[in-house]
């Protein structure tokens, strides 16, 4: 018998079954927002990893992980009288019509532009940054511009954001070099601090060189998170490769050199799968 297929309706209804008070799963019973992040979080890097590794196969299941996320906020935020999934969507819809108004010029899903007068893609940024600011005065908001960067997203991300924010009104380094230069000092400051034994100073300058870092991935348009991913992927490859040649050699770990683990690294990198 062929298994029906599912759909939206569906994935509401069991989200409400699992947190039935009478018949619903005792583990789901007792989330509630904070206890769900975690998961979030794990379900997020999961979606990233699987296509970084191109495995697109599970990909549709990864996702539906990251979706179930969300059902599961909406289904307690319903269960508080605060909001739907079904009102998730609408407003979602509702304001990426606004913010498109390039593709729905009267912001309607069934508004349609001319084929031949679509801005370049450097516009579309700006006008999707005016229209947030729009926003922010339509609903009062007088606060700073760095205030709707998340403090929970990971570090390096979070400091090419401010980055970017601050750079939109003219505050950042007209070109790459002048990022360059302050690489060297900050790393400069921080040899002298970690010189000077003051551990809390050295862990001040660190940061103030990956925040410099970070500048120079945006300057260079690259993703500062995906690239530190590569390269601790890449490192994950090579140390593999030494852990199999120390086991096919049959000799401890204490018994081998410096210098020998630093062969078979190498013989890693002549792979060039990394």
């Amino acid at each position: 018998m062929t298994q029906r297929r599912y759909g939206y309706d569906d994935l509401k209804t069991l989200m409400q079954r699992l947190r039935d008070p009478q018949t619903g799963c005792p583990w789901d019973l007792k989330q509630d927002y904070a206890s769900i992040v975690p998961h979030t979080l794990e379900e997020v890097y999961e979606v990233i990893d699987t296509i970084e590794r191109q495995d697109y196969d599970h990909l549709q299941e990864e996702l539906g992980d990251l979706v179930f996320q969300v059902v599961f906020y909406a289904q307690i935020a319903a269960e508080e009288e605060r909001f739907t999934l079904d009102d998730i969507v609408h407003g979602l819809v509702a304001k990426l019509l606004y913010r498109h108004p390039h593709v729905f010029p009267e912001g309607t899903l069934e508004s349609r532009i001319d084929p031949e007068n679509r801005p370049d893609p450097e516009a579309v940024n700006r006008q999707w940054d005016a229209l947030k600011a729009e926003e922010k005065v339509s609903k009062n908001v007088t606060a700073s511009i760095l205030d709707d960067v998340p403090a929970a997203m990971p570090g390096l991300l979070r400091a090419k954001k401010l980055q970017k924010k601050a750079a939109s009104v003219g505050f950042d380094w007209p070109e790459k070099t002048a990022v360059f230069d302050k690489i060297d000092e900050e790393l400069l400051e921080l040899k002298e601090a970690v010189a000077s034994g003051d551990q809390a100073h050295a862990q001040e300058e660190l940061g103030d060189l990956l925040f410099v870092l970070a500048n120079l991935s945006r300057h260079l348009k690259i993703d500062p998170e995906q690239a530190l991913r590569e390269a601790a992927r890449k490192f994950e490859y090579r140390f593999s490769h030494i852990e199999r040649s120390v086991q096919e050699v049959g000799r401890p770990w204490d018994d081998f050199t410096l210098e020998e683990l630093d062969a078979f690294w190498n013989l890693a990198k002549q792979e060039k799968r990394y």
